[in-house]
């Protein structure tokens, strides 16, 4: 009915896919290898890229809580300082206990 006989298609296709399948698999593996190459490498650049400002923004944010703690330990011992110049006694005529006792 046909003018092709079916069977004899479907055996030359897949006797020839036995030989081209390998084929085609061997020369994409040679062929395409320095590209994936080059795609991993884009990728693992991009993540070190991406890691390195996590980094720099992880420093940033330390460098900001360090300021903050030395600006706190400076008001504290600022504070201390002036509660113990309140609490130390002066000398002269400003302290009216010194001169009504004398």
């Amino acid at each position: 009915m046909l003018p092709i006989d079916l069977t004899s298609l479907v055996a030359v296709v897949l006797g020839i896919s036995i030989v081209l399948i390998p084929v085609i698999g061997l020369t994409a593996r040679y062929a395409l290898s320095p590209t994936v190459e080059a795609f991993a490498k884009l990728f693992e650049t991009k993540g070190n890229d991406e890691a390195i400002r996590i980094l720099e923004r992880r420093m940033e944010l330390q460098e900001q809580e360090i300021a903050l703690l030395s600006q706190t330990i400076r008001s504290l011992t600022e504070a201390r300082e002036f509660e113990r110049q309140l609490g130390a006694p002066s000398g002269g005529a400003a302290d009216p206990s010194a001169s009504g006792s004398a």
